[in-house]
């Protein structure tokens, strides 16, 4: 995948924008004044301000909008020693929004036209990113293999943050020795092996990605886990719960209507469902231009409203819980790992590769610490719980 990124431009220095013979051009100046509203300076000497290592960047990033301050960073043309700090204060004084990206209709537009979610066009995500390869997501994860928000409540490592996260997810659906779980999007079966090793459940698994379904089925072996490499359009059966850890944002709000419709089929009467998505304050038809582009193509964050549209007449909430903010402890962690570990990586990956996933993850720690996005968990029921559902923390 690296090769596909394009050639690094690589200068040894920042420019000292302060010391330039020549003044500033309008572009340089009015991004300097946006940038100044969220206390971050060109050239400045704080660990969030921003080195420029090449002139083109302004223009750049004025005229493509977030897809070219990405695509600037993975070529080099500027740093910050602290980039989860400069989107934490980016987002946080809500600069993102004030800088049009001209792909923006046109991306509209084909997000109005087309499921970007198809079937066949899902399988992108799983191609480019999820099949990156496990020894890479092995260092960089825990030895659950958990590629979602942990729960850092009383834990201190990624690993007990993890396993913290998969356990309450287990007590919020009330799990009982032989049950029967659906769970959609199971990755490298970390949940999956935990509740049929913790919990005694019998779990079948659905997942699209063909490395993750090889490892899985290494991972859960002898236990009563079926890891299923097919869409989870095509789950059949009843079952005692369903869950979804970190599916949802790649089901798109055409389809969210059409997957809670399956929820509702594959659910016994009595059971539960708990979906664990990360979500956006606003209702969007679009996503991030550079996340598309490089990281999650088809990807989309649903707002409360679009998930409570689609449940209404399906299901009742029982429960939502916002651990959001753990996100950015979870990023924080996974870059630690990604960094310490990139010497052993280097030659097969590329340097412009470690750009881009540096991007990824310290951009989207800064977006929840700025609490611009969200970790919800829901949990529904059929009818509602007799009694009332007893919220699990």
């Amino acid at each position: 995948m690296c090769h596909a990124l394009g050639s690094v431009h690589t200068m040894n220095t920042a420019v000292d924008i302060s010391s330039r013979p020549t003044p500033p051009s309008i572009t340089e100046e009015a991004l300097a004044s946006l940038l100044a509203e969220a206390d971050v300076r060109l050239g400045g000497d704080n660990p969030w301000d921003v080195q420029v290592h090449d002139d083109r960047f302004f223009d750049r990033v004025m005229a493509e909008g977030n897809l070219g301050l990405g695509e600037a960073y993975m070529e080099r043309w500027w740093d910050v020693d602290q980039l989860d700090e400069f989107f934490h204060r980016v987002l946080r004084a809500k600069l993102n929004g004030r800088i049009r990206d001209p792909k923006f209709a046109a991306a509209w537009m084909k997000a109005r036209l087309f499921n970007l979610q198809s079937p066949v066009r899902s399988r992108r995500v799983a191609e480019l990113h999820y099949d990156l390869g496990n020894r890479f997501f092995e260092k960089m994860l825990d030895p659950w293999m958990q590629y979602t928000c942990a729960y850092w409540k009383g834990a201190d490592t990624l690993a007990e943050a993890q396993e913290a996260k998969l356990d309450l997810v287990c007590r919020k659906l009330h799990l009982a020795k032989g049950d029967h779980i659906l769970e959609l999007g199971g990755g490298w079966g970390g949940f999956a092996r935990f509740a049929a090793a913790r919990y005694g459940c019998r779990v079948t698994s659905y997942n699209i990605s063909r490395q993750q379904v090889e490892y899985a089925r290494t991972f859960c072996r002898d236990l009563p886990v079926e890891i299923v490499h097919a869409d989870y359009r095509q789950a059949s059966g009843v079952y005692d719960r369903i869950v979804s850890i970190g599916m949802l944002e790649h089901v798109g709000a055409r389809n969210y209507r059409d997957f809670m419709t399956l929820l509702d089929r594959c659910l016994r009467k009595d059971g539960l469902v708990l979906l664990h998505t990360i979500g956006c304050n606003v209702t969007k038809r679009t996503s991030d231009p550079w996340f598309t582009k490089y990281i999650f193509p088809g990807g989309q964050l649903p707002s409360l409203e679009q998930v409570m549209r689609a449940i209404q007449g399906r299901f009742m909430l029982e429960d939502l819980h916002n651990i959001g903010a753990d996100y950015d402890h979870t990023l924080m962690a996974w870059f630690r790992n990604v960094d310490r570990h990139w010497p052993s990586f280097r030659e097969e990956y590329g340097d412009t590769f470690y750009r881009m996933w540096t991007y990824y993850l310290l951009s989207c720690a800064g977006s929840f610490r700025a609490r611009n996005v969200h970790l919800w968990q829901f949990v529904l029921s059929r009818e509602g719980v007799p009694g009332g559902y007893a919220p699990v923390r």
